[in-house]
């Protein structure tokens, strides 16, 4: 057994100069190009205290940043006690988007919320998140 653990170390070494150069370490990666084709005014929202039993909206902006246009295919609350709705045409270069929630003030108390937008762009969800206290 010792002599396998000893093969396989030497087996990692003799080949860690070719796996090190497969992976470039500068240059502009596919993560970092997918997450500038949206910048986002904010990504997390303070609303402070908000009243007992109105509904509060929570609007985040961005820009579509590549060159080309940015369609939302999804916008999921983390809770039924959320709704949303966003820009439904596509966004071109250069323009501007945006996605609300609409956050039911029931109960009292504090309380964190998110949001899970997927877009053209990337299939992986951005959450955006929402924070407050609810007075009565």
């Amino acid at each position: 057994m010792k002599k396998l653990t000893i093969s396989a170390l030497l087996a990692v070494f003799a080949f860690s100069p070719f796996y090190a150069n497969v992976f470039p370490a500068e240059g502009t990666s596919v993560v970092k190009m997918i997450a500038d084709a949206i910048k986002w005014k904010s990504e997390s929202i303070d609303v402070g205290n908000i009243p007992q039993g109105k509904p509060k909206l929570i609007r985040f902006e961005f820009t579509n940043t590549s060159s080309k246009p940015i369609v939302i295919e999804n916008v999921a609350p983390s809770c039924g006690c959320t709704t949303a709705d966003y820009t439904k045409t596509p966004i071109l270069p250069g323009k501007k988007g945006f996605v609300e929630a609409s956050y039911n003030a029931a109960a009292a108390g504090a309380f964190m919320k998110t949001v899970n937008v997927t877009t053209s762009e990337s299939k992986t969800p951005k959450t955006l998140s929402f924070k407050g206290t609810v007075v009565s």
